[in-house]
């Protein structure tokens, strides 16, 4: 096969995947079934490594795939199947244009001792039981974050202004969708690698990739020992430099006629750039000088497999108009949570803030908006870790989206019914906030959209009801804090379960008296 038919399906196929990952972060009216969420995230390796270091499933061994790609044929998950590398492909071809027609690249020394303290340090404490660096580091779940906090509010300010304009002509199949932010301090984190990632990018091709993200610098050191690889026929070289000036990871040392491997993501752009065809990709062939020197570099294999053994070790809703009353005295009591809520399928705080990478493609794919990112809810080592925000949004009572699309298994799969037993929080009543006890009027509003009806009305004064709780029965879905009118403090809140406990199941006529939906 020719290098232009080689290098034109690696491009075709990059950008599907680009397109594909990008729809997956941005597909708010859900036209991905649930069950295709699990192939198309299979062979994205730091997810599929934390879910196999969980669970252990055969579902969950992409890594392994992506290994013994890597091994056979270099570097190409970096260059075709990882969407924030594919990113930066797209941002250095953008860079180019800018700075008149092509790219002109060079060879530069490798960051040698950056990218291998970088990769023992996020194998470290993976193997330690942390999640920490991976939350920041992993491509994946960085590329999830600029698409759910800078591309998908873009993507709802189109559809709304098509919905509008549409509208004007009684078309309404499209619909508007309310655009809510994160916090202010939750963008620090992904604002600063945007702008690391892209800078890089615009600059200087693949440098984030080489010398930044643990997972290049991993596959780099294997992609040393692959079956097949860039090669020099040094009888046809005339070290013109072409190859060199095409070569986006900067790794074609064309003077010595060498391609450091570790770098080289199997772009095919050297082959195209080379007029002599001194350059090609296919099996290698060992000569002696090769053999002997993989024999000096024994300590360097030993480092890989150091590093491997590290990382083995280790729907939408309005708010309610007119339906309840306007508060007119403001809440003084504030809401003392103890605990944040984490999403049902996570077993517990622990066990989910190890677990996740931050990727936000729960927070993308909830319909409710009740996940929101974290700032300090879980501590520093848990920012941009998603937590249910009750102010934003409830728990729908019949959705599993979350469970069904987290792709390390820190959100595990929950049946329905499974998921309406399960108390993620409970509910705590501040009577002192309470409009029925401040103004004297009647409400209910929490009482009447609690699906369990764990939160009822009972006697008060005056003929007015007041709200109680039943603990045993309450799954923590926050319908009630949500729908509550009290401000700046509500009446009442979820406070989270360190651990997720089982509910009591509600009784039949209870369940019968549930609305089937919000009626705002």
């Amino acid at each position: 096969m020719k290098s232009s038919a080689l290098r034109h399906i690696r491009t075709v196929f990059a950008l599907l995947v680009l397109v594909l990952f990008a729809f997956l972060f941005l597909d708010f009216r859900g036209l991905l079934g649930e069950e295709t969420f699990g192939p198309i995230t299979y062979l994205q390796f730091l997810p599929s490594l934390v879910k196999f270091i969980i669970a252990g499933a055969t579902a969950a061994t992409g890594f392994i795939v992506v290994l013994a790609l890597t091994l056979l044929t270099g570097r190409t998950y970096c260059s075709f199947l990882c969407p924030l590398g594919i990113l930066q492909d797209v941002i250095s071809r953008i860079g180019g244009f800018v700075k008149r027609r092509f790219r002109r690249y060079g060879y530069k020394k490798p960051y040698t001792i950056l990218r291998y303290f970088i990769l023992v340090v996020t194998a470290g404490i993976l193997a330690l039981g942390g999640i920490y660096v991976l939350t920041i580091l992993d491509p994946y779940s960085i590329f999830g974050r600029f698409m759910s906090y800078f591309v998908q509010p873009v993507v709802l300010l189109l559809n709304n202004l098509l919905a509008s304009l549409l509208g004007r002509f009684d078309i309404y199949s499209i619909y508007h969708v309310d655009i809510k932010p994160y916090q202010l301090a939750a963008y620090i984190v992904p604002s600063a690698f945007l702008l690391l990632v892209g800078i890089l990018s615009f600059s200087h091709g693949r440098l984030y990739c080489n010398t930044v993200c643990p997972v290049g610098t991993l596959l780099g050191l294997l992609s040393k020992v692959s079956l097949f690889r860039i090669r020099f026929d040094e009888d046809k070289c005339t070290r013109c430099g072409r190859c060199a000036m095409a070569c986006k990871s900067s790794c074609i040392d064309f003077l010595n006629k060498n391609v450091d491997l570790s770098r080289c993501v199997s772009c095919f752009n050297c082959i195209d750039a080379c007029k002599e065809n001194a350059m090609s990709y296919g099996l290698v062939r060992l000569k002696q000088k090769e053999l002997s020197n993989d024999d000096a570099d024994s300590s360097r294999r030993g480092f890989i497999a150091g590093s491997l053994l590290l990382l083995a070790g280790g729907s939408r809703l309005m708010r309610a108009q007119g339906t309840t009353p306007a508060p007119t005295i403001e809440s003084t009591v504030k809401e003392d949570r103890l605990y944040p809520v984490t999403p049902p399928g996570s077993a517990s705080i622990e066990s989910f803030t190890s677990r996740c990478t931050a990727c936000t493609l729960c927070v993308s794919a909830c319909p409710t908006n009740v996940l929101q990112p974290s700032v300090s809810e879980y501590g520093f080592a848990g920012i941009m870790q998603p937590r249910m925000d009750f102010h934003s949004g409830f728990c729908n009572y019949d959705c599993t989206r979350c469970t069904d699309v987290c792709p390390t298994g820190a959100i595990m799969p929950l049946m329905i019914e499974a998921k309406k037993l399960t108390q993620i929080g409970k509910a705590v009543f501040i009577r002192e906030n309470c409009i029925v006890h401040t103004e004297k009027t009647a409400c209910g509003a929490c009482s009447e959209h609690c699906p369990t009806k764990a939160c009822h009305m009972v006697p008060y004064e005056n003929g007015l009801l007041i709200p109680e709780v039943r603990d045993e029965i309450c799954i923590g879905c926050g319908a009630c804090e949500y729908a509550c009118p009290t401000k700046p403090y509500k009446a009442i809140f979820v406070d989270g379960n360190p651990i997720h406990e089982a509910a009591a199941k509600p009784e039949t006529e209870e369940l019968d008296a549930i609305p089937s939906d919000f009626p705002f």
